[in-house]
């Protein structure tokens, strides 16, 4: 699907042909001379529309109009949030056979975050998952022509917000294929089209190099499944090889039946999202590969499947992970935080600026927080508090948690240096003081993504979190770094000016 960004308004709008005009409507609408905002007044004073978000009116080839339907369709304050509303109220418009072009306009003030949301809220309306079910109805839509009064001022969130929409269905389609179709080793084959793209290289390690590599806690996890596990690395080289990369690592177990501890069966389907933290990494990466930021970025995936078979990990199994630590196996449904540790040691030969691990984890994390916000642990304030403005600017949320030290006294063991459980109460935190215990003194943060990598119900399905908040989060340390590289010039090139070269125009 193409977007387009052009210079219209109420006035200009009406004629542009398509087969739906969708006219946002907000509560600053003021009502103007030409013929459409005349017929949004009306509609507005015999109360057959609100301005109240997803509120709707929908008209058939009006007079006056080149659109074969107009939808007008209330936008409340029109920002970001109301603006997502409003869209996810008349999703299946998107959807409906013959709509293969449609201009989206505003009946009011544009900001640059409720662009973003209209291009975000459209790919996801017309998303649809067809592998395994190839006679879903699927949408026609090719075109989305995007009106404002001035698209200069609009363009780079136009721009962001596109890529943003990319990664989010690569993610959301990962996320809901069947474990049968989404193995380590298909994962990885994904990992590697990602390489198709400018500046991205991937590397793909299987089990021979993860026990080289002393991975115990991951090689345990994945010892009761036929499948072989799969390391994925990513690189994306957007700035100076010199500069420290910051890295995302994504909790990749394709399927978890809990292992011997098994889960209920009840739902038990749901847990082929257990992989949905390696997916958002892949998301961001094909992101990355949209935008090209000046930034360095590495993508680690532990993939694997959680099995309950002869070999299998057992509860009170002692494992050496890659950092030399011992873990008591004390539940072994609690593998994610087993996988991550070694990808986490493994993370720091990068050297990085700083780790985010992102990971389905816990179910307490889903009782804490819901499906609204993800649970955010960080180490470091700075980080933290740039991830959650990262989530406030594309509304994927987070919430900050705790990580007193105080928390950790529940994963002592007889037997070992650490379990990797530590009871019931405060679940969440005491899986992130797990994981912490494996990054040292580097900025690190935990992504608690149990709660909204996926929606249950009638509305199952993946939804691509959270993608949009990574990549916001890595643009602004992009934007962040190239003006501190911008300030740091000049003091240089006056240190040291025989290193300055100077050139003619045209030279």
């Amino acid at each position: 699907m193409n977007f387009d960004l052009k210079t219209l308004d109420l006035r200009t709008v009406a004629a542009e042909k398509c087969d739906q005009l969708v006219v946002l409507v907000g509560e600053d609408f003021v009502p103007g001379d030409d013929p459409l905002a005349r017929l949004i007044a009306q509609a507005l004073k015999n109360k057959d529309l609100e301005t109240k978000p997803g509120k709707s009116l929908a008209l058939y080839q009006p007079p006056g109009m080149a659109a074969r339907r107009l939808l007008l369709v209330g936008a409340g304050p029109g920002d970001a949030r109301a603006v997502r509303q409003a869209l996810a109220a008349i999703a299946p418009a998107f959807r409906s056979p013959g709509v293969k072009r449609v201009v989206v306009c505003f009946a009011g003030g544009v900001t640059a975050s409720a662009v973003s949301a209209v291009v975000q809220g459209i790919a996801q309306a017309r998303y649809v998952y067809t592998l395994t079910k190839p006679k879903a109805e699927t949408s026609e839509l090719t075109r989305v022509v995007l009106g404002v009064p001035e698209p200069k001022a609009v363009a780079p969130a136009f721009e962001t917000s596109q890529a943003v929409a990319l990664g989010v269905e690569l993610a959301r389609e990962w996320g809901n294929r069947p474990a049968n179709h989404a193995t380590p080793s298909m994962l990885a084959e994904a990992a590697k089209a990602l390489a198709k793209h400018p500046n991205v290289q991937c590397k793909v390690m299987g089990p021979a190099e993860v026990e080289r590599l002393g991975m115990g806690a991951f090689l345990a996890v994945a010892r009761g499944s036929a499948e072989p596990l799969r390391f994925i690395e990513l690189r994306y080289t957007g700035a100076a090889r010199g500069q420290a990369p910051l890295v995302l690592v994504g909790k990749g177990i394709t399927f978890d039946t809990g292992g011997i501890s098994i889960k209920p069966a009840s739902e038990m389907d749901e847990m082929k999202f257990d992989m949905c933290g390696a997916a958002s990494v892949l998301g961001v990466f094909r992101a990355l590969a949209q935008l090209q930021p000046t930034i360095n970025v590495v993508g680690l995936i532990p993939t694997c499947e959680n099995m309950p078979d002869g070999r299998a990990v057992k509860p009170g199994d002692v494992v050496t992970s890659m950092s030399g630590q011992t873990i008591e196996v004390l539940n072994t449904d609690a593998e994610g935080r087993l996988v991550l540790c070694d990808a986490l040691s493994y993370s720091k030969r990068h050297k990085p600026q700083a780790i985010v691990d992102i990971a389905t984890l816990t179910g307490a994390c889903v009782i804490a927080l819901g499906g609204v916000r993800s649970g955010l642990f960080a180490s470091n304030d700075a980080l933290g508090e740039a991830l959650l403005a990262a989530g406030e600017a594309s509304g994927d949320l987070a919430w900050r948690m705790p990580l007193d030290d105080e928390y950790a006294e529940g994963l002592k063991s007889n037997f070992a240096d650490l379990g990797n459980v530590g009871g019931r109460p405060a679940g969440s935190v005491t899986a992130a003081k797990f994981l912490q215990a494996f990054v040292g003194d580097v900025p690190w943060a935990h992504l608690d993504i149990a709660g909204t990598a996926w929606k249950g119900g009638a509305a199952k399905g993946a939804t691509g979190r959270p993608v949009a908040l990574l990549t916001h989060w890595l643009l602004a340390r992009a934007e962040a770094q190239a003006a501190t590289s911008q300030k740091a010039t000049p003091a240089r090139n006056k240190a040291a000016p025989r290193k300055v070269r100077t050139s003619r125009p045209g030279a």
